[in-house]
C-alpha cells in the first residue's frame, strides 16, 4: 500500500533514528506511523514502524498528552501548567535563545558580512538558508542535524527531496524549497 507522507517529524540519537509520522494511504485514510531506524554495526539499518489508524487517534493523542503532562509535572511542585509554563519561559528567557543570543560578530549573517562566505561553516550557510528556527530550535541546530542526518554529506543535502527535508520540525515547503532551489543552482554551476 503506497503512502504520502503530510507531515513528519524525526529525532536522533547515537545510532538510532526516530520518526513520526503523519500519512495518507492509498485509500485516503490517515495514520501515524512511529518508526525506530538503528545503525548495525557491520552495515545497514534495522526498522521497527507501529501504525496508529485513525480511528484510534483520539485515545492515542489523549494518552500521550496525559503521559507527556505527567512527565513534565514529575518530581516539580508545579499547581499548575500555567505554573510549569511560566517557569520554563522565565528559564528559557535568561539562558538567550537562539542566534539572538549569540554574541553579534558570530550570528551568520554578521560572520559572512565581516569575514565573507568562505569563512562559513557548512551549517551555517545552511542555517541562512533556513533562515529561522522554531521556538525549541535555532536555525544553526535545526541545519545542524540535517546535515548531520545526511552524515555531513553535501551531496547527501543535496539528494533530500520535499518529503526528506518536510520531515525535521520545523522544516516546511518554503525553507524546503530554498534548499533545494539553492542545491541545484550548485549543480548547474557545477556543469558549466
Amino acid at each position: 500500500m503506497k503512502t504520502n507522507i503530510l507531515t513528519s517529524e524525526s529525532f536522533s540519537r547515537g545510532r538510532k533514528n526516530y520518526y513520526l509520522d503523519y500519512k495518507q494511504a492509498r485509500n485516503r485514510s490517515n495514520y501515524i506511523s512511529l518508526t525506530l531506524s538503528e545503525a548495525q554495526l557491520g552495515s545497514g539499518f534495522v526498522r521497527q514502524s507501529i501504525p496508529v489508524f485513525e480511528e484510534d487517534f483520539e485515545v492515542f493523542i489523549g494518552s500521550l498528552c496525559s503521559l507527556l503532562a505527567a512527565v513534565a509535572h514529575f518530581g516539580k511542585k508545579y499547581e499548575s501548567v500555567q505554573d510549569m509554563w511560566a517557569s520554563r519561559q522565565s528559564s528559557f528567557g535568561e539562558m538567550g535563545s537562539g542566534i539572538k543570543g549569540m554574541e553579534e560578530r558570530e550570528r551568520p549573517r554578521e560572520k559572512m558580512l565581516e569575514r565573507g562566505s568562505a569563512m562559513m561553516t557548512d551549517t551555517e550557510l545552511l542555517a541562512m538558508l533556513i533562515g529561522s528556527g522554531t521556538p525549541n530550535e535555532s536555525a544553526i541546530d535545526l541545519a545542524h542535524r540535517i546535515l548531520q542526518s545526511v552524515e555531513w554529506r553535501l551531496g547527501g543535502l543535496a539528494a533530500l527531496d520535499f518529503p526528506g527535508l518536510c520531515r525535521f520540525a520545523g522544516m516546511g515547503i518554503a525553507k524546503s524549497s530554498s534548499i533545494m532551489a539553492a542545491m541545484e543552482l550548485g549543480r548547474r554551476l557545477g556543469s558549466l
